[in-house]
């Protein structure tokens, strides 16, 4: 769905973490009339303290809450309760009742997702939802792009997957490493290009130029054709083993759409500590080893050979059982582990540490849910270093007097600071960032790297079609 360009009035539905931190981007945008419905009293005060906000307590399917809270003239209405069947019902409130144009629902149930009655309207169409988010979906991919390239600390997919940002870790064995950056093309395929976007050195940010020289510790995140991500991997570590064996802590909604997704690529082991899950899980999975039990049971990993599993990965609903489980996986010898963590708090303790990868559900889904509020049209919004840093993709539209961006090379545009052109995508082609001279077009998919967030809004400004921009 194409960004929301004039959003006056937005009503969310949920102060959890995803609400809440919605509500504070949102809150920090001029022009918006914010508005939270929750049961939660004490969260709701909590929130307006701390935000220019609106705050109604009650149920936000209440169509008389909804009419309360001015939903007659919303733009937007953002259903982010824990309750898919409140998500659902107020949507259709919203659509029927109130004509509020734009709706989307956070939907965990995979049913209300994938059913199609008739092989053809489904379960959303029907409640008038305009788009949905989906947490696990989104999570379950996320882990699924990690298990394919080993030792990568995130991947992020542009373009319909054809381009790919990856963020890792330099081994001092890699090509390129004590080398300035401009020494990658002696070492790359002709045809082969990528853009070296940022460098986090003892957590602090280097914006590379060719000049620069990557060390070893170094964590650096680039861009890449996804066809060739592998080949720019190896400048930056040695060649390792492609993973082939896995272990996953919890048979959840996660866990078991993760197994399913890869199982035919991986040996997988996945342990469950329900009886009945686990039985379900045997029947509904293929190939995939289902274990009765605790992940955090030292025997149980021990008697499975945890120290020949490549990755363990800890998908649980409870983060003191994950994060124990990976500790225990780590020191009996699995070689990489992944947690899932919901706490924020925990996030910032945990990664870097025994536990490589930290994914945080909430970073993952507040992401996918900017890039439907943000101005112009944002394609995705990937939060990077715990949310301190941004990717985002964006669609350019118009013409050279409509667009301050349309017929225009990349090296004429002052970019807000803080804002790195990573890419520029034109149908199958894919042009890196250090190709200055590269004039933009209607319909080119551009990728930047953001390293401060409230430089967003200025580039919400450049990116959005003007009538008589220049006149």
């Amino acid at each position: 769905m194409e960004g929301i360009r004039q959003v006056v009035k937005i009503l969310i539905l949920g102060s959890g973490q995803v609400g809440s931190m919605v509500a504070q981007n949102l809150a920090a945008m001029p022009n918006n009339d914010v508005t939270i419905i929750d049961i939660d009293e004490a969260a709701l005060k909590n929130i307006s303290s701390q935000l220019d906000v609106q705050t109604i307590v009650g149920n936000g399917a209440s169509p008389s809450l909804m009419a309360m809270a001015g939903a007659g003239d919303c733009d937007m209405l953002l259903a982010l309760t824990k309750q898919d069947e409140t998500n659902l019902v107020a949507c259709k409130i919203a659509a029927d009742l109130f004509n509020i144009p734009y709706r989307i629902a956070r939907v965990r149930q995979m049913d209300y997702l994938e059913f199609k009655h008739d092989g053809e309207e489904g379960v959303l169409d029907a409640l008038g939802i305009t788009d949905s988010i989906s947490p696990e979906q989104l999570v379950t991919e996320r882990l699924a792009g990690l298990l394919s390239y080993t030792s990568a600390l995130q991947v992020l997919r542009f373009a319909n997957d054809r381009a790919r940002m990856v963020v890792l870790q330099a081994h001092k064995r890699g090509l390129l490493v004590n080398r300035e950056i401009a020494e990658i093309n002696q070492h790359l395929p002709d045809g082969v290009d990528c853009q070296i976007c940022a460098i986090y050195r003892n957590n602090r940010l280097i914006v590379p130029s060719a000049k620069t020289v990557i060390i070893d510790g170094d964590e650096v995140c680039f861009l890449a054709d996804s066809r060739y991500v592998k080949t720019i991997m190896r400048e930056l570590r040695p060649f390792e083993q492609p993973t082939r064996r896995v272990m996953i802590a919890g048979g959840g909604n996660i866990g078991y759409r993760l197994a399913k997704q890869v199982e035919n690529q991986y040996d997988i082991k996945i342990v469950e500590m329900n009886e009945k899950r686990a039985e379900w899980l045997a029947e509904n999975l293929d190939s995939t080893l289902v274990l009765l039990g605790s992940a955090s049971d030292e025997n149980l990993l021990s008697h499975e050979y945890i120290d020949e599993i490549d990755v363990f990965l800890a998908l649980t609903n409870d983060d003191e059982n994950n994060i124990m489980a990976s500790l225990l996986a780590k020191d009996l010898g699995a070689k990489r582990v992944i947690t899932i963590i919901n706490r924020s708090r925990y996030v910032d303790l945990l990664e870097g540490n025994q536990i490589d990868i930290v994914v945080s559900p909430h970073l993952i889904t507040i992401g996918s849910i900017l890039a439907h509020i943000r101005l112009g049209d944002v394609v995705a919004v990937h939060p990077l270093r715990r949310g301190n840093a941004e990717a985002i993709e964006v669609v350019v539209h118009g013409t050279p007097e409509t667009s301050a961006l349309v017929g225009r090379r990349v090296s004429e545009v002052k970019w807000p600071h803080g804002c790195h052109f990573a890419a520029l995508v034109r149908g199958e082609e894919v042009i890196m960032g250090h190709k200055e001279d590269a004039v933009m077009q209607d319909g080119d998919h551009i990728i930047f790297f953001v390293s401060r967030r409230r430089v967003t809004r200025e580039l919400e400004k450049l990116i959005q079609v003007k009538v008589g921009f220049f006149g």
